[in-house]
């Protein structure tokens, strides 16, 4: 069965997170999705480490950013390296790249450049701080412009404590949804209108976007404050531990309906009817007496033992789990959270698919990620270059 975006061409010139993981996406969907990268290879080729562990032969970002796109490896800085470039944009619908502007203008693969090689091209770039303003052309990774400078960090710090060292990526991923649904809107005004479109995304704006009613908050002068759970002005969303030492995160904003259900749950029904808690006012005036209660209660069993509880009563939970939980979680397997994958190093493996899910037209992992330039003779072939062309530019290093 074809992919929902067969037919659709796209130059991915990204590397690390952002554009790759929108890449990755477009290919799922069933786009061709050609990968250009310099002939030393993208960023994260050489990453030998990550969070602690060695990546080995299975690179864990490079199989999940760029699986199912060809690879060309190809010097943009040669004029016959971006000859080779400009004949490929020709026959493309869509260009992205995460690299910074003032690159982008030196190796000339700008929208300026690519607009003229092909006025109906999907131009998108997702950059650190945007493509206007002071700070346009500095670097800026999911940490720096997407986690800190947008007010993230500091929120989810404790009050009076440092803030909390955060995963990478997550802006860099948000990012790549948001920039997969701006190509297809302009995929979908070209096909009515036979106009190009230049899309201007940033991790910058993607962080202060996820967390817009903090910010917009901010900008009417009511500032959200940081998060102490010992406070909570909702005592019924907040974190609480159990017996065996597991946390689970509570989470119903609003209470009352569920009220009853909750002190069923805890067999409290004295808890129901106190004039202390009896409304979401009086739970809010008398939180800090409230949580300590509660997590006396909830320490009094496991989590497998409250979970069934809570069921039963309808309330809205989750338990905190280890990425080890994740992995073999019945849920995830049922919900097609995995796709089955086989990689040339270790063989038959599963692979996180990406979250968007098509009845009649599924995504699918087709292939692994391909090796640096693993595709350039083919491509250039596509392209109607012959053997004796493919010859010289390899003498000349323009391709691999």
């Amino acid at each position: 069965m074809s992919g929902i975006l067969e037919g659709v061409k796209v130059v991915d010139m990204g590397q690390v997170a952002a554009i790759p993981v929108a890449g990755s996406i477009l290919a799922d969907w069933g786009a061709e999705v050609i990968k250009i990268e310099p002939l030393t290879g993208e960023l994260y080729r050489g990453l030998r480490r990550s969070q602690g562990v060695e990546t080995g032969v299975f690179n864990v970002r490079i199989e999940l950013y760029n699986r199912n796109k060809r690879s060309m490896a190809i010097d943009l800085k040669k004029e016959a390296g971006r000859e080779i470039f400009y004949k490929l944009i020709k026959q493309s619908d869509v260009f992205m790249s995460n690299y910074r502007l003032n690159a982008l203008e030196r190796l000339q693969v700008d929208y300026a450049s690519l607009s003229k090689v092909n006025p109906g091209i999907v131009y998108a770039t997702i950059t650190g701080y945007g493509t206007k303003g002071p700070e346009k052309d500095d670097p800026g990774y999911d940490l720096t412009a997407g986690w800190a400078r947008t007010g993230i960090m500091h929120l989810l710090g404790e009050p009076g404590r440092p803030p909390p060292m955060v995963r990478t990526g997550m802006i860099d991923r948000m990012a790549a949804g948001y920039c997969v649904a701006g190509i297809c809107a302009a995929l979908l005004h070209r096909e009515r209108t036979g106009e190009g479109q230049e899309l201007d995304l940033s991790l910058f704006h993607t962080g202060i976007w996820d967390i817009n009613a903090d910010i917009q908050s901010a900008v009417i002068g009511t500032p959200f404050q940081r998060h102490d759970r010992t406070k909570a002005g909702n005592p019924l969303q907040n974190t609480y531990c159990t017996k065996d030492d597991r946390w689970f995160q509570l989470a119903m904003p609003q209470s009352q309906p569920l009220w009853p259900g909750f002190c069923r749950a805890l067999e409290r029904p004295d808890l129901e009817k106190d004039p202390r808690f009896s409304t979401m006012e009086a739970r809010t005036k008398n939180c800090v007496e409230l949580i300590r209660i509660l997590d006396t209660v909830l320490a009094t069993k496991t989590i497998d033992e409250w979970e069934p509880r809570f069921r039963e009563n309808e309330l809205v939970f989750g338990r905190v789990q280890t990425p080890e939980e994740v992995a073999a979680d019945p849920q995830a397997i049922a919900a097609g959270v995995f796709a089955d994958y086989d990689h040339p190093a270790i063989g038959k493996t599963k692979l996180v698919a990406s979250p968007v899910m098509f009845t009649q037209n599924p995504a699918s992992v087709r292939t692994p990620a391909a090796e640096i330039g693993q595709h350039d003779e083919e491509i250039l072939l596509e392209l109607g270059y012959g053997w004796e062309d493919i010859g010289k530019f390899k003498e000349q290093m323009v391709v691999l």
